[in-house]
């Protein structure tokens, strides 16, 4: 696959990215980039769904195509691995109603093949008659996988493929991808799967650069580039002020001498052809001096120009949590026997006993249905257990991992006066203004807002006048890039009350300090820790 030369626009015209050339063999190779940059447009148009506004696409080979989100399916799984026609050819001919085009077309091996598809993806002895609709999100990504693994593409080309899976499925994936003896493209911000890469290639305001190595050698050379482009920087524009301020000086003094020797002139007497000779030399001495400055002054601001080229504009999301207040030895919240079962099913949580002392960081951990969102909207709230209580003494927030609290038809400054009822527009204004919301970017829909900006706004409206002292998130970073995961672990960091976290990054918690993690896929504790 190579790419010459490609440009991609967005349908209002605005440019994402133009001259791009990259090309594609059996190497693994992570994409990123902030959000809106045009990752995906390039894996769409490394597949073939779109053509470039400018440049060429080439394929030598086949391409699989395994998108972030897909709609609801009402396949069967023999379907959506595309062998449902296959395996009726072989039915036929087993049952000894097979044609001799039947004969021809039975593929004797595919069944084994298969299994051992479904098995590498983790779905092992999946009825292939089942629904796709009953498996989960992420059992769902991994079926699809599971299809590509037995079309056997020369490029396998994946958009966010861990997103909404749990730890041993985001190393399952990982695992499958890394044993790959084909190409991959994949886009992603989890940092575990693209340290299995064998390269990484970015895009960004200043075009796309490919680094050799793995997500760890990126993120090194990218930072010493970055400082190094932001030194160039302060250097050549202390050098062009230092220009302008010297040839400005040293015009200063020419002046004042030819004010002298005017002065000097006029109260000569010289013969007025001598004194006409000065004149002239001095003339033509401060136009040299003229262009000298003018030329020095030049070459300085284009250095300086050049130098800004090389530095990568972008808004960063900094966030800054005020204090909370909460003490040390505080209780924050208590868990007793606490149980929950939906009707008519089993039960999600039993006989769990937690609690929660001053600033702690508690993640909690475990396999998708394993009941982690539900003790979270226990301990914030939001349900009441079927059995067993819960104290709560502080002031609480979450947030889930789609920001819900916000409604898509509302501007940032209505949704967080609602949420804050009884606080002023200017209130609002200034609690806005510290999450980056100045002015008109309060007034902006929340349907239209990037995942990072969803994250702060949606955070400005839980800290309000008064900020949480139990602040719970269920998977905060799913739908950010890495710059702004890296911001929300700083800020993170930074707080001061009690943190509860779902999270399958293990980068994510690390960088947040977290002091104890509560695994729901383990038996619990009968006593309070």
């Amino acid at each position: 696959m190579t790419l010459d030369r490609v440009a991609a626009r967005t349908p209002d015209g605005h440019n994402l990215f133009d001259n791009l050339s990259l090309a594609l063999g059996r190497e693994r190779t992570g994409l990123v980039g902030r959000n809106g940059v045009g990752k995906t447009t390039l894996l769409r148009l490394v597949v073939g769904l779109d053509d470039p506004v400018e440049g060429q696409v080439t394929r030598a080979g086949r391409v699989g195509w395994l998108p972030q989100a897909t709609g609801p399916s009402s396949e069967a799984v023999a379907e959506t691995l595309r062998v449902a026609g296959p395996l009726a050819v072989l039915v036929r001919v087993l049952a000894g109603r097979g044609t001799a085009e039947d004969l021809d077309k039975a593929d004797w091996g595919l069944e084994a093949r298969i299994h051992e598809a479904l098995a590498q993806v983790g779905l092992t002895g999946l009825d292939l008659d089942l629904s796709v609709a009953t498996l989960s999100g992420g059992e769902q990504t991994r079926l699809r996988l599971a299809g590509l693994l037995l079309d056997a593409p020369d490029l396998l080309v994946l958009d966010e493929p861990t997103n909404h899976l749990d730890a041993a499925g985001r190393h399952l994936i990982a695992d499958v991808l890394g044993r790959w003896p084909g190409g991959v493209l994949v886009v992603s911000h989890d940092r575990d799967l693209l340290r299995r890469m064998d390269r990484i290639v970015e895009l960004s305001s200043l075009g796309q650069r490919v680094y050799g190595g793995n997500y760890d050698l990126y993120a090194e050379r990218k930072a010493a580039e970055r400082a190094s482009a932001v030194q160039a920087l302060e250097t050549t524009t202390r050098d062009a002020d230092r220009a302008a301020r010297e040839g400005r000086q040293a015009l200063e003094r020419k002046a004042r001498r030819d004010r002298a020797g005017k002065a000097a002139r006029a109260a000569s007497s010289d013969p007025k052809i001598l004194l006409d000779a000065r004149a002239d030399r001095a003339e033509r001495s401060g136009g040299r001096l003229n262009r000298l400055v003018e030329r020095q002054v030049s070459d300085a601001n284009a250095a300086r120009a050049e130098a800004e080229q090389a530095v990568e504009r972008t808004r960063d999301l900094a966030l800054s949590l005020p204090s909370s207040g909460l003490g040390g030895d505080r209780t924050v919240a208590t868990l007793e026997d606490v149980a929950w079962q939906p009707p008519e099913s089993a039960p999600v949580l039993a006989g769990l006993n937690l609690r929660i002392t001053g600033p702690e960081r508690l993640a909690i951990v475990g396999p998708n249905g394993a009941g982690k969102t539900t003790l979270l909207k226990i301990l914030s709230g939001q349900i009441a257990p079927t059995r067993g209580t819960v104290s709560r003494p502080v002031r609480t927030a979450m947030l889930d991992q789609d920001m819900a609290l916000l409604r898509p038809d509302e501007t940032v400054l209505d949704a967080w006066l609602r949420l804050n009822p009884g606080a002023s527009q200017n209130e609002a204004q200034a609690a806005l203004a510290r999450f980056l919301f100045r002015n008109v970017a309060a007034q902006k829909r929340v349907d239209v807002l990037s995942g990072g900006e969803r994250l702060r706004a949606a955070l400005a409206c839980v800290i309000g006048l008064q900020p949480p002292q139990l602040l719970i998130l269920d998977e905060p970073t799913n739908h950010l890039d890495l710059e702004s995961i890296r911001a929300v672990e700083a800020a993170l960091t930074g707080y001061d009350g009690a943190l509860v976290v779902v999270s399958h990054d293990p980068d994510f918690l690390e960088a947040i300090g977290v002091t104890r993690t509560l695994d729901l896929g383990q038996p619990q504790p009968t006593t309070s820790p």
